[in-house]
């Protein structure tokens, strides 16, 4: 079985801002950044990396309080201050001008940069992104929530419902979630410190920027799942082009990863011909 809570030998680690980020960097070209969702990992994008490795110079990040990456110290888990870590990661690694790709809370991450940086990004990919106020909430941030059980979470998190919770946002044709997947997320979720971290990002209030969504002006692609309900984002974004996938679900780059990898390759390129 896999040790996923150690590093792999295509590890890599910067220091930003006090914080070890742990990320991986593979390929040639205009670079390209990934970014997980919420109790996910940089593994989230590894079969979409390697398809885009050949056009890209890919940087796929674990973000705070998940995978190697791990605590903040200052517990400070709000969407405009990891769109901050990252743009300093970006600094640090000496990469001015990238593309961005974001999953779910990687996708809110995403779009906040591009609203605080739009000079940075040549393109903004949003994949059922999170960031407009939610009437529902996913049922790991329910628990995570329940005062009775926060110390309980803080102290353990069983596999059975990372497993449970990993079926629940995959497609209902979707057979990606394995032991593999699951020993995956279990152990990075059990690495010292993540559990704490997810309760406390589960916990922070989040300030909401969606009134700024419009304002977007970096060339955007809205990627989606036909169940979700992100068509907000290619509404408000002007001149954002949309992609549906019609039966994958929460994951899609990696229930889908030669859909996702063609659809951005595609867009990006377009991009790039139209600032020619």
């Amino acid at each position: 079985m896999n040790s996923w809570s150690e590093p792999q030998p295509d590890s890599r680690f910067v220091v930003v801002d006090g914080l070890r980020i742990h990320y991986k960097r593979e390929g040639s070209g205009p670079p390209l950044v990934l970014l997980h969702g919420s109790a996910s990992s940089l593994q989230h994008f590894d079969r979409a990396a390697a398809l885009l490795a050949h056009a890209y110079d890919v940087i796929r990040p674990d973000l705070p309080a998940f995978g190697l990456t791990g605590p903040r110290e200052d517990r400070d888990y709000r969407v405009p201050t990891y769109a901050r870590t990252v743009a300093r990661l970006l600094e640090t690694l000496s990469v001015p001008r990238y593309a961005v790709a974001g999953n779910s809370l990687g996708g809110n991450i995403a779009w906040n940069h591009a609203l605080d940086h739009p000079e940075r990004l040549s393109g903004l990919v949003l994949v059922n992104a999170t960031g407009y106020p939610e009437k529902t909430v996913p049922s790991g941030m329910r628990l995570a929530r329940n005062p009775l059980l926060r110390p309980l979470l803080r102290r353990v998190m069983p596999r059975r419902a990372i497993e449970r919770n990993l079926r629940s946002v995959v497609g209902p044709g979707s057979r990606i979630v394995d032991d593999a997947m699951v020993d995956r997320a279990y152990q990075l979720m059990n690495r010292p410190g993540n559990r704490s971290a997810f309760v406390d990002f589960c916990n922070t209030d989040q300030p909401d920027r969606s009134a700024r969504i419009s304002r977007i002006a970096v060339p955007t692609l809205v990627l989606r799942s036909a169940g979700s309900n992100g068509r907000r984002f290619a509404l408000d974004i002007p001149g954002s082009q949309e992609l549906v996938h019609p039966d994958g679900g929460h994951l899609l780059p990696e229930e889908e990863p030669r859909w996702f990898a063609d659809a951005v390759e595609k867009f990006l390129g377009s991009s790039a011909d139209d600032c020619l």
